[in-house]
């Protein structure tokens, strides 16, 4: 069976990937699911492509199996969250991959400290930690890293 392909989300995809985006930080342990948090992050990606987001879905054949958020100016890799169903299948590591032909040089990102699978996926990836910081709009502590290029 062939990997999803990583193409660019549709408009007509924003509320099936907010689903996506929902089901993922569920499953983190970290949230709970609800009509409120979905009808939020649906508007939120509406908000953010507006800001510059470049948004990105992983095609399983018609299912949408991860989401990846870039904001390519600032070399920020914003979200990347697989779909429960797809997590544990190395689909994390082809986005990252994806994201760096994005970024080839230098990308940053941020993670919530208390997400610990994610930010030592992302260090086992090559990311280093930089600083950790309140995150004003959700009372989240964020671990911040970044990413470079080898010399």
């Amino acid at each position: 069976m062939s990997p999803p392909l990583i193409r660019p989300a549709g408009a007509d995809e924003y509320d099936e990937v907010g689903r996506v985006w929902m089901e993922s930080w569920v499953s983190t342990g970290l949230g709970e699911a609800s009509d409120f948090l979905l009808a939020n992050l649906r508007a939120r990606i509406r908000r953010e492509i507006e800001d510059g987001w470049s948004l990105f879905v992983a095609d399983d054949r018609g299912t949408i199996a991860a989401m990846l958020a870039l904001h390519v100016p600032r070399r920020y890799l914003d979200m990347l969250f697989v779909a429960p169903a797809y997590q544990g299948q190395s689909l994390g590591r082809q986005l990252l991959a994806f994201s760096r032909t994005q970024m080839p040089d230098e990308m940053y990102l941020r993670c919530v400290r208390e997400n610990e699978k994610a930010w030592r996926w992302y260090e086992r990836e090559g990311f280093v930690f930089e600083k950790e910081e309140i995150e004003p709009s959700n009372g989240f502590t964020m671990k911040y890293y970044r990413w470079k290029k080898a010399d």
